[in-house]
């Protein structure tokens, strides 16, 4: 079901940091900006979710500005971005502005790193799941999640969103095979944001399956 969910932009003064200090300061912005986007994702509450997000978008934005050309700044910010936007349930298109500024900080990431491995698998996932007239294309989308789960073999989310790919395509067997894997890899890992997501996953991929027949 969409939405409508209204983003709050945030405007940033611009400044001028000092070269000495700027790296140090751009690397402790990025690693709390995705530090707010882990917690929200584990926080049971949606008030507490909300506040982590918001942080997460903040503390993102402040290192884009910091410096414009650092993929990691990017894909924080990205990262409490799509966190917020779908922040109910499944992602929300009911902000057309929210899901393009999304979308351009994840493409924003890639152009300046082709190979963050973070962001070709949102990508995939977004390309396998999003329709065509908003630019989905799933057979783009399996390639960069299984280009993603070879560069990275310990890909939990990559795993997740080609099984769904799968299943919905009909490959059941195939899906429920790299969502076991997936929900091996969260526990093994002690991934608190991603197993509750892989239990849900086997759950419906079995469901699938078993209706198929």
């Amino acid at each position: 079901m969409i939405v409508s969910y209204l983003l709050i932009l945030l405007v940033l003064v611009p400044w001028q940091a000092d070269p000495v200090q700027a790296q140090p300061e751009l690397r402790t912005l990025i690693r709390q900006s995705l530090d707010e986007c882990h917690l929200g994702r584990i926080a049971q509450e949606r008030a507490l979710r909300l506040t982590h997000f918001e942080k997460g978008q903040r503390l993102g934005e402040q290192a884009v500005s910091l410096d414009d050309k650092s993929p990691d700044a990017h894909f924080a910010l990205f990262c409490s971005l799509g966190e917020l936007m779908r922040l109910d349930g499944e992602m929300s298109l009911g902000s057309v502005l929210g899901f393009r500024r999304m979308m351009k900080e994840l493409d924003r990431t890639i152009e300046l790193a082709p190979d963050h491995l973070d962001a070709l698998s949102a990508k995939g996932t977004f390309l396998v799941r999003l329709p065509a007239m908003l630019g989905g294309n799933p057979d783009t989308g399996e390639q960069l999640l299984r280009r993603v789960i070879a560069g990275e073999p310990t890909a939990v989310n990559a795993r997740l969103s080609l099984a769904k790919s799968y299943c919905a395509r009909g490959r059941h067997n195939e899906a429920i095979v790299l969502a076991s894997e997936a929900l091996a890899l969260a526990e093994a890992q002690h991934r608190d944001d991603f197993i509750p997501e892989a239990k849900r996953v086997m759950a419906q991929l079995h469901a699938a399956a078993d209706t198929s027949r």
